[in-house]
């Protein structure tokens, strides 16, 4: 099978879906300038199912059509937190907040609530059972409405459809790759901290480090974590990883970046794929952040 097929594949196994060309409409609740941005609070209408708050952040200074960028927030149990991340970073990420650092490069940034997290709070398990009963998978809802959030993102007046990346640490790093498998708009992907190769996870008896949105039904009959992020190439690709990262095992990381290294190189991107492990645990670092800024500020 071609890629596209296998990406059709793939979203086919993401349950119930609601229309991928249902009409999506936005309502913007405020307008307010800040120090270094101007910021659109945001309620979209995405998945007929439930309103999603949102972000939308756009330098002061634009000349035409720039670059922008679909943030993925972490999960990390703080589910009150969601798109606030973007504005006010946390932890476990370097300083300045990512709207901050994006908007200060010229970059747009669109943040949602997904599912559970933020004005959307509610229990993830209870939204995983309640969706199992429709015959719909929790990161399948997750992963449709970043995909219709991207829709939106790519027809804002400002924003140069061509110059799309996304990027995300934890939950966020894992839905980066997994979006930018699914839509080919993603031009440029920086996942931090969730590389998880699947089968690595196994023998590590590691399940239960990742949240119950993460899993999806009958999967490894069809794919590994390699052949999920194959469907990214010849896409510029950068991944972040911490050698004491428990949600990543090391053994996994490695073999994920020798097939990966071979199957650009076979497409001729080689320069396309890198894969970093730092002496951390699951946490960006300040290297992290000087690799992210120079990757996109080359290929976006």
């Amino acid at each position: 099978m071609n890629q596209e097929q296998r990406r059709s594949e793939l979203y086919g196994l993401l349950g119930r879906l609601p229309d991928r060309n249902r009409p999506i409409s936005a309502k913007k609740l405020l307008e307010e300038e800040r120090e270094h941005y101007i910021l659109e609070k945001l309620q979209l209408d995405l998945n007929g199912v439930e309103p999603v708050p949102a972000y939308y952040l756009r330098p002061k200074r634009m000349s035409g059509r720039e670059p922008a960028i679909l943030y993925n927030h972490a999960h990390g149990g703080k589910y009150d937190i969601g798109k606030e991340e973007v504005l006010s970073g946390s932890t476990v990420l370097q300083d300045p907040p990512y709207g901050e650092l994006l908007t200060g490069m010229g970059m747009s940034v669109l943040c949602i609530d997904t599912w559970a997290f933020g004005e959307r709070k509610r229990g993830e398990q209870e939204i995983f059972k309640e969706m199992l009963w429709n015959g719909r998978a929790m990161w399948g809802m997750m992963l449709y409405d970043n995909i219709r959030a991207l829709d939106y993102l790519i027809e804002r007046p400002e924003v140069d459809g061509s110059r799309i990346g996304t990027i995300g640490l934890s939950m966020g790093s894992t839905m980066s790759w997994w979006l930018a498998a699914l839509d080919t708009r993603i031009k440029a992907t920086v996942d931090i901290c969730c590389m998880t190769e699947f089968h690595a996870l196994l023998s590590d008896h590691g399940l239960n480090r990742h949240g119950i949105y993460y899993f999806v039904y009958d999967l490894l009959n069809h794919f590994t974590t390699t052949q999920v992020n194959e469907m990214i190439i010849p896409r510029p690709h950068l991944c972040l990883a911490g050698e004491q990262d428990a949600l990543t095992p090391v053994a996994g990381l490695k073999k994920i970046d020798r097939e990966l290294s071979t199957a650009y190189a076979a497409q001729g991107a080689a320069d396309a794929w890198k894969m970093s492990i730092y002496d951390c645990g699951h946490e960006e670092t300040s290297g992290m952040r000087a690799e992210i800024i120079e990757f996109l500020q080359k290929w976006l």
